[in-house]
């Protein structure tokens, strides 16, 4: 790996990048990932950070497929003797980022339609928008922040006993993005807390309390898992800009989490 070259790639961005090699007993990777990355910072601010073992660094190539200094992105690989790990890295309204891409992408153009949901895609072949307009944060098709993205459901009608104040959505453990009225349909209950940050269902959190009665302390909160979900109204985060939603809207997470690479990202928005 050259590591000059990989950081004047990042730098063509503005940002910076450094390889890190932890002693071993002070991984910073992951369990189970043989190398990760990461946002952190330092006295000059935020940089991008590869994690890689002395002993796996001889076994992982690195390479920028793409750059774009004007839209601050670009497309890493990584490539090990058993994979090819694609992640986009750049700058989104306040705060630098890292996605774990699925698909094998080559472009930062087709990394941003990767992490497209279908419903989102749908949305935007219906809009007929140009390829400018699709990497617009807020157009005909949808609105976004950050790794949600928010569809147009003009007619759509809820029960006002259905709607949800100030609701908070997650992806895993990050932080949450707060909606002022929400509201699901369907999905599976189930219960989360700080260790089960993407829940449990019941089923098994009875098993669990019934086996570690200390565990009903552990700060619980009933949720709703794989729902249909709206919102209307602001939709808060401290890395972004608040939106508004007029009216509701059709809720879709990005793809990241169906990229098996998404293990090797540390930084969660």
């Amino acid at each position: 790996m050259n590591e000059e070259i990989i950081a004047n790639q990042f730098a063509r961005m503005g940002a910076r990048f450094k390889f890190v090699h932890p002693e071993p007993g002070r991984r910073r990777m992951a369990p189970a990932s043989d190398y990760s990355v990461d946002i952190r910072r330092d006295n000059r601010g935020e940089y991008f950070e590869l994690s890689v073992s002395k002993l796996t660094a001889g076994m992982i190539d690195i390479a920028v497929l793409q750059v774009q200094p004007h839209e601050r992105h670009l497309l890493l690989l990584v490539k090990k003797p058993t994979s090819k790990d694609r992640f986009l890295c750049g700058h989104d309204e306040r705060e630098w980022f890292v996605a774990a891409v699925p698909g094998g992408v080559s472009s930062v153009e087709d990394a941003k339609d990767a992490l497209k949901p279908e419903g989102v895609r749908f949305a935007e072949q219906r809009a007929t928008l140009t390829r400018a307009q699709r990497n617009r944060r807020h157009n005909r098709a949808f609105v976004r922040q950050g790794e949600w993205f928010f569809v147009p459901e003009s007619n759509l009608a809820v029960d006002p006993r259905a709607i949800l104040r100030n609701e908070p959505i997650r992806r895993g453990s990050g932080k949450p993005h707060f909606v002022a009225e929400l509201h699901r349909c369907g999905g599976q209950e189930v219960f989360v807390c700080s260790r089960h940050p993407n829940g449990i269902a019941g089923d098994a959190y009875r098993a669990l309390i019934g086996e570690e009665p200390a565990a009903k302390r552990w700060g619980w909160r009933q949720m709703v898992r794989d729902a249909r979900v709206y919102a209307r109204g602001t939709v808060r985060h401290p890395d972004h800009k608040t939106i508004t939603l007029h009216d509701w809207h059709r809720v879709w997470m990005n793809t990241e989490t169906r990229a098996p690479t998404m293990r090797h990202v540390a930084f969660l928005d």
